[in-house]
């Protein structure tokens, strides 16, 4: 194969998945690391990549790209209500407390999941999204408190001084928290200072802590991090972690779940 149709199919494995392993093309390939390390290399130079620790992410995958809730929406939707649904197992069958859902789709997928067992169960919900909110206050005997605060529209989550000082004030026996990046060396990040320090916040407050992430977020690194690995107890995602990450999720005493 020429250098030229490996850029091509670089490019397209990158428009598929969003990310790409220098390790994962020289098997595919069957060319040395250094051949495809000089492949990225080019392909950024000409605009088509963004080189990363490991391998290499789309353009659109910068450290300070947000997509906006809609386009979450129609993202991985089928692996969120897997995520969702296999979330809920940090209940345990008889759960009957406090729990806080982060703002997000996936967390979003908890919600849904959660729904049928609001009427059953004696089980406070917190949240700080209007989203969740909305959804979860016409449940019938659902307890939901909503924290309020600086409504960030890209995310329709509350945000500021005020959001995270009253989310310092509980203590949530469950927290569900979405991430848009989860990295061995970075631990949990996003693009948002705001939404950093808010989910900052729900991390430190509860007593446990439930990530949840699609596959696409592994070993992604954005902007601003706000907990590291070990500050959580479990990661629900789609797919297995590289051997990088599973290895620093084993040393951080995380438990892996896969939907």
């Amino acid at each position: 194969m020429y250098a030229t149709e490996r850029h091509e199919q670089i490019e397209l494995l990158l428009a598929g998945q969003g990310r790409v392993s220098v390790v994962e093309l020289a098997d595919r390939f069957d060319v040395t690391t250094e051949t495809i390390r000089r492949d990225l290399d080019h392909l950024e130079t000409r605009g088509a990549l963004r080189r990363v620790h490991g391998g290499a992410v789309a353009r659109e995958r910068a450290s300070t790209r947000e997509p906006s809730l809609a386009e979450r929406l129609e993202h991985h939707g089928s692996a969120k209500t897997a995520i969702g649904r296999r979330a809920l197992d940090a209940l345990g069958a008889d759960f009957s407390g406090s729990l806080f859902l982060d703002a997000g789709t996936t967390t979003g997928a908890v919600a849904a999941a959660l729904v049928p067992r609001l009427a059953e169960a004696r089980i406070e919900v917190v949240t700080h999204s209007l989203t969740l909110g909305h959804s979860l206050a016409g449940v019938p005997g659902a307890s939901l408190s909503l924290v309020g605060g600086r409504v960030r529209g890209l995310t329709a989550a509350a945000v500021g001084a005020d959001t995270v000082r009253t989310i310092g004030a509980l203590r949530p026996d469950v927290a569900f928290v979405g991430t848009n990046g989860v990295s061995a060396g970075f631990g949990l990040s996003t693009p948002d200072p705001d939404e950093a320090a808010v989910k900052r916040a729900i991390v430190e407050s509860a007593r446990r802590v439930v990530v949840v992430a699609d596959a696409e977020k592994l070993g992604a690194e954005l902007l601003v991090g706000f907990a590291a690995l070990s500050d959580i107890d479990v990661l629900v995602t789609d797919a297995a972690p590289d051997e990088e990450l599973s290895d620093a999720l084993a040393d951080a005493d995380v438990e892996v779940w896969l939907a």
